[in-house]
């Protein structure tokens, strides 16, 4: 059937090739049927028997973790997986048997609690994602069913093979083979948003042969095979072939729209189904993010198995000891412990088989210590690190009101991580700038035009203390130019502008400037009727603004057709603006390894041109010898635009002649249609013949900005003592200047650069004997090595800033040099890594990670820092302009890299003293509690009875205790954050791990121990001796235990209430509520059953309450439990304070709003190797005297 008038071409990107119009023949090289080349499809007949047999993955997709079936046994692994969770498993079984000196239940209940609690967690989160699986499988699309006719079926439905039709702003339900669109042309436009976070539009454009299939009718009879490759992971590539009409035809990426895509700008398209479900290139790429545990989960792994070698130990001794008491149970005849009737006794107790009681009771010690071992740790810990990065998503002051963009934090595991970062690894562009290009300046001819002033030359001019500086040119006229307002253009130069440019003596080469500027890009046009103005989509900021500044400069792109570039410029001979159109003919793409992109276009005299703009690096060498008269004034020129942080490219042009022209164009049309995996290498080799004997025109500089707030933030994260790398892929001397300007490089600062510049090398290069320069260049990076290291123990009061280039760190990366290159490094300053490629970027990141063993983070903003940002410790992405892969690689996403002062010194601090200090706790709890059992064990020689009842152990954990220790971990404060900003060396405990070393874990496991031992003896010295109440009776283990335990709940409620810095209604609520709790628990438990509550049928009632000697035990062990603890935090915040109880006693004796005295211990965070802006105002003031250095 029809469906409407057909669309004409009236805007589209440019693609990298020509359509193949010819058919080809298999040839030698042609990998289809081969290993991973297997695949094969029969469009529109899945119903046919050679389709079904190949019985492809269907279009279902799930993404949980779970199924109905497999949810209880997977997540019950996953739970027993923990040493905790499988030991108390253990010892919940073991409680069914007579060895357990409790009952069984109230040994199970807390386990299922815990584990209960987390599987909770783990189901709710998986349903969400079953939700979403659910709606996307249950999307509908258009298929061809038969006779022409389109129904609509549920995504899960589709099959390899299918014909589908899918219309404007849908998404792809699977990975298609275009077939026709809605264009004459059979193109289409395609938002790539959810593969790879770009929001430009991609072309796609369909063979010739099936363009003619426009109308759903077409698909009566429509038969076709495909033979492509097997489903694989690489987005950006696809070989295969398609057998349609008794011709083969190459299929390429430009064919293949992926699932998750959306069709745009294009009002339908149809495809064929190639790959399905699980099957397609995105699922493919949805491979879980590398597995990150932060150093203080590994080290509390640590604790528990040391708390399980105690635990191991107290059992151990504890049966050696009651086997020695049973044996000598009847010595001689006579019994010692006559009320244990060793005479007629169980095995449990039986003098004469002593060993086997030994062996028994350690099973039963093992139970009845077990508390010793937080149960409850793990779950807790989960909790408050979700409501951590709840905060983190929350806080305002990192919300980026421009971009509607908040912090995300998309991993829980990592928040106390950003409390101990030792060093920032952090790409520039992007990243420290805005990556939104301004067009500044330009060299032409060897003419430098545009008056722009850089923040760079800004702080270059302030550096040298000198006025701002032209270039040479007069610019009185300056005052009456008025800033552009164009987005991408911040030209000034009246010499050029408003047609003047017509007047300059090389107005030619301007005007071929300019053209090729107007010519040479992937960008879209799109039209405003309206307006009649002509807005650009690019593939990159930069792009965007070299055609944005040649329109602004009369060099107006306008229009592009699958053919053809129609631009409008001023006539010189008329002096009226008149159209120009160019037979576009081929597109050689820019990418990282060529550096450079051209065009081939046919002018309107017939001319055959290739237009080029490329890196410097592979530009000059591509000139022609009558092609360069430019050249040094243009080298000249570049090397000025680099000093003041411009990005530059070099344009160059030539002429072609019709015979080198067919030529190429059969090479190229060659290796295009070979259907092999080596394709783009073939067509890299051909491109590289024609990009030779160049022209040069001149060159570009376009500015991109420093972020708002980097030098600033810089200053912080520097005074904070953290260090601060840039991977940069610009020119080593634009990466300086940035350095400059952001205050990470000073003056007086001395530069170890490292490079491979040397007349040496060069003259190995040109005579391109391969072994010997790499051997040269090795030998001369290990010498700059060796020599950068001697200036560096030379003089260790100087500050040093380390420059290396990408040549130079691929040797100094080698396995025997990365050492000597690493201590060089980390005993600088600034690191500046310049021309860094993705991998080096990563392999340097892993370097500092592992061999100095610190917390390292990296940051960066696109798809060539994902490397980087997986391998760091903790990656932070940033959603800038670069699309969102970045972002979806890390662990936490901010829009500036502002935001990271706060995000590190605020939250980071707060996170990591939180954990720590709630860690600490929990094992100090266990401890106390598990202590007291043990000492009354010990008291009963061992004989295994428990000091409490059952349910008071079992409960302790879960109810008693657990709340406040949540509260802490989410809400204390040391300091606010205020103060975290105004004091950054505050952060400084979490990088030396001041609050989680080894010695204060033993010090809270003391306090427990302490705790324990005065509040056992106190206890049963002041009860049992005497008489319990008026009626003179004494107290027996039912008065003990319950006094004990609540003598062990107060003190621990009370130490969290000592602990605590900053008190919240919360933390009241829980701390105090779990006092009352017990009190609640004891009333409601002994108002039970005897046969249920046992020992403490009454026990509140009827004992406890009524008897003064209770509540005054009770307090008076309370005070004495914790006076030790209160002893030793009075003397250390008086006589040896930490940095942030130095703080804290600012703040109180109100010296925080001294300026003097605020100074005077702010400066204690400045060092001879500090960077920022603080640093270098101090150095240049006063050259870091004495006092400062011997701080």
């Amino acid at each position: 059937m029809a469906t409407g008038k057909r669309r004409k071409l009236n805007f589209s990107k440019i693609y990298s090739f020509r359509r193949g119009r010819r058919a080809y023949k298999e040839d030698n090289q042609s990998q289809i049927g081969g290993p991973g080349f297997s695949r094969v499809v029969h469009c529109n007949g899945p119903v046919n028997i050679a389709a079904e047999a190949h019985n492809y993955e269907g279009n279902y997709v799930r993404s949980t973790k779970y199924t109905a079936i497999s949810f209880f046994p997977k997540a019950l692994f996953e739970q027993f997986r923990r040493v905790a969770n499988f030991f108390f498993l253990v010892t919940g079984i073991l409680a069914f048997t007579e060895l357990a000196p409790y009952s069984a239940v109230s040994a199970i209940i807390p386990l299922i609690v815990v584990v209960g609690a987390t599987m909770v967690k783990e189901s709710i989160e998986d349903w969400r994602r079953k939700q979403q699986d659910i709606e996307v499988n249950n999307r509908k699309v258009k298929v061809h069913r038969t006779n022409g006719v389109f129904e609509n079926i549920e995504w899960r439905n589709l099959k390899v093979g299918n014909v589908v039709k899918v219309e404007k702003d849908h998404f792809f339900p699977a990975d298609l083979l275009l077939l026709s669109s809605s264009y004459d042309d059979a193109i289409c436009y395609v938002e790539t948003m959810n593969l790879d976070g770009e929001t430009n539009l991609k072309l796609k454009q369909a063979l010739e042969a099936t363009s003619f299939l426009h109308e759903d009718s077409n698909f009566r009879d429509f038969k076709a095979l495909v033979r492509c490759e097997d489903p694989n992971a690489n987005l950006y590539s696809f070989v295969g072939s398609m057998e349609f009409g008794e011709q083969q035809h190459p299929l390429s990426p430009q064919q293949l729209l992926l699932r998750d895509s959306k069709l745009r700008n294009t009002e339908y398209i149809y495809g064929a189904v190639i790959f399905t479900g699980h099957d397609t290139k995105v699922i493919q790429n949805s491979t879980d993010p590398p597995s990150k545990r932060s150093k203080i989960e590994k080290k509390m792994d640590k604790i528990i198995y040391l708390l399980f070698g105690v635990l191991f130990t107290m059992a151990f001794v504890g049966s050696i000891f009651f086997g020695v008491y049973t044996k000598d149970d009847l010595d001689g005849g006579q019994m010692k412990r006559w009320y244990l009737r060793p005479d007629n006794s169980t095995i449990f107790f039986d003098p004469r088989r002593a060993p086997a009681a030994a062996v028994y009771h350690f099973l039963t010690a093992l139970m009845l210590f077990n508390f010793l071992i937080p149960i409850s740790l793990y779950v807790s810990i989960e909790i408050v690190k979700v409501l951590q990065t709840i905060f983190i998503n929350q806080d305002i002051h990192m919300y980026y009101e421009e971009g509607d963009k908040p912090a995300h934090a998309r991993t829980s595991n990592l928040t106390e991580e950003l409390g101990q970062i030792d060093t920032i690894l952090s790409d520039k562009t992007g990243t420290l700038t805005c990556n939104s290009m301004e067009f500044i300046k330009c060299s032409v001819a060897g003419t430098a035009y545009g008056r722009g002033v850089t923040e760079v030359e800004k702080a270059l001019a302030r550096r040298n203390g000198s006025p701002l500086m032209g270039n040479g040119v007069e610019d009185s006229d300056d005052d009456d130019e008025v800033k552009s307002l164009v987005k991408g253009f911040n030209f000034k130069d009246k010499r050029i502008l408003d047609g003047n440019w017509v007047h300059q003596p090389h107005s030619v080469v301007i005007q071929k400037f300019f053209r090729l500027l107007a010519i040479c890009h992937t960008a879209i046009p799109d039209l405003d009727e309206d307006t009649g103005k002509v807005t650009y989509e690019a593939e990159s900021p930069d792009e965007a603004a070299f055609v944005i500044a040649a329109r602004e400069l009369g060099f107006e792109f306008n229009k592009r057709t699958q053919t053809s570039v129609s631009m409008m410029e001023l006539d010189p001979v008329s002096g009226k603006r008149v159209e120009r159109v160019f037979k576009l003919l081929n597109v050689l793409e820019f990418n990282s390894a060529r550096k450079r992109m051209s065009v081939i276009v046919r002018d309107e005299e017939g001319k055959l041109l290739l237009l080029c703009k490329g890196a410097d690096s592979v530009m000059f060498e591509r000139l022609a010898e009558n092609g360069r008269q430019f050249e040094e004034k243009t080298r000249e020129h570049v090397n000025e635009y680099a000093d003041a942080g411009l990005r530059t490219l070099i344009l160059a042009y030539r002429e072609l002649n019709e015979e080198e022209y067919k030529e190429f164009n059969e090479k190229f049309t060659e290796a295009k249609n070979s259907v092999s995996a080596e394709r783009e290498t073939m067509i890299d080799e051909v491109t590289e013949g024609m990009e030779k004997d160049l022209i040069l025109l001149g060159a570009t500089a376009v500015e991109d900005k420093l972020q708002q707030g980097v030098p600033e933030c810089i200053d912080k994260l520097a005074q904070a003592g953290i260090k601060l790398w840039v991977l940069t892929g610009d020119k080593m001397e634009t990466a300086i200047n940035i350095g400059f300007a952001c205050s990470l490089l000073r003056q007086g600062m001395k530069q170890i650069i490292i490079n491979l510049e040397t007349p040496e090398i060069k003259a190995l290069e040109k005579a391109g004997v391969k072994d010997s320069i790499t051997k040269a260049s090795k030998n001369s990076v290990l010498e700059q090595l060796h020599g950068g290291k001697a200036q560096l123990n030379a003089s260790r009061s100087e500050a040093f800033a380390l420059i290396i280039d990408g040549k130079s760190l691929a040797y100094a990366l080698e396995d025997d040099l990365k050492k000597l290159f690493l201590e060089l490094a980390v005993g600088c300053a600034s690191v500046i890594c310049c021309r860094s490629s993705p991998k080096q970027k990563a392999l340097v990141t892993r370097l500092v990670k592992v061999e100095t063993g610190k917390t390292t983070l990296a940051v960066g903003d696109g798809a060539n820092d994902v490397g980087m940002l997986q391998e760091a410790d903790i990656g932070v992405g940033i959603s800038g302009v670069e699309g969102m892969q970045a972002v979806m690689s890390s662990d936490i996403a901010i829009a500036q890299f502002r935001f990271l002062e706060r995000l590190l010194l605020v939250h980071g601090h707060w996170c990591y003293r939180r954990i720590s200090s709630m860690i600490c706790y929990f094992f100090y709890k266990n401890i106390t509690f598990g202590f007291t059992v043990f000492l009354y064990e010990a008291s009963t020689s061992f004989s295994g009875q428990p000091a409490y009842n059952e349910w008071f152990l079992s409960l302790y954990n879960v109810f008693f205790t657990s709340l406040p220790v949540v509260a802490l971990g989410v809400f204390d404060q040391d300091v606010s954050a205020r103060f975290c900003l105004k004091f950054p060396l505050l952060y400084q405990e979490g990088v030396q791990n001041v609050l989680f070393s080894w010695r204060r874990i033993i010090g809270w496991m003391f306090n427990g121990l302490c705790s324990a031992i005065i509040i056992f003896f106190l206890c049963t010295f002041s009860i049992e001796p005497q008489a319990f109440n008026k009626d003179g009776k004494i107290a027996g283990l039912d008065i003990v235990g319950p006094a004990m335990y609540t003598c062990v709940v107060w003190v621990v409620n009370c130490q969290m209430a000592l602990a605590i810095t900053y008190f919240t209604l919360i933390q009241h609520i829980f701390i105090w509520g779990g006092v009352a709790l017990w009190y609640l628990f004891l009333l409601a438990y002994g108002a039970m059953s005897p046969n249920f509550s046992t020992t403490a049928y009454q026990v509140l009632v009827e004992s406890l309450a009524p008897a003064p000697m209770y509540w005054l035990v009770t307090l008076f062990v309370v005070v004495s439990a914790l006076t030790p603890y209160f002893s030793f935090s009075a003397i250390q915040s008086r006589f040896f304070p930490l940095y942030h109880g130095k703080i804290q006693w600012m703040r109180h004796e109100g010296r925080a709003d001294d300026p003097e005295y605020v100074n005077m211990e702010r400066q204690r965070s400045i060092k001879h190797t500090t960077v920022g802006l603080t640093a270098r105002s101090i150095a240049r003031n006063s050259s870091f005297g004495g006092r400062i250095y011997s701080e």
